[in-house]
């Protein structure tokens, strides 16, 4: 895969090379008005790529980087529930069990009579 990433880096640069030496003509270009710049064809070609891709690889690149530690935190983040999802666990006691009295009262008991 490497060497065809190469030739296509080669192909690319000559195509560009032979274009600019077909092109090396003076251009006049008018940035404002009563201020002009006489440059070749390849160089403004060059600039304006270089204008136009700039801000663009600038914002990739930080958002790379953004996803990058966001990726990092969640990777950290899950090593730690990993760790705690395999820690020994210590035996739970069991509970202490205490009579319950399912029994419900007579009704005589609920009401004390004083007749005797």
């Amino acid at each position: 895969m490497g060497i065809l990433r190469t030739i296509i880096w080669v192909f690319l640069t000559a195509v560009l090379v032979i274009f600019a030496m077909a092109n090396w003509l003076a251009v006049t270009v008018t940035i404002w008005p009563g201020q002009v710049l006489d440059t070749k064809l390849p160089v403004l070609i060059l600039a304006s790529f270089l204008i136009g891709s700039v801000p663009m690889w600038i914002a990739l690149r930080t958002t790379r980087w953004s996803l990058k530690r966001r990726l990092d935190a969640s990777e950290r983040q899950l090593a730690d529930m990993r760790a705690l999802a395999n820690r020994p666990v210590e035996p739970v006691p069991a509970p202490q069990t205490v009579p319950v009295n399912d029994i419900p009262p007579a009704p005589n008991d609920l009401f004390p009579t004083d007749k005797l």
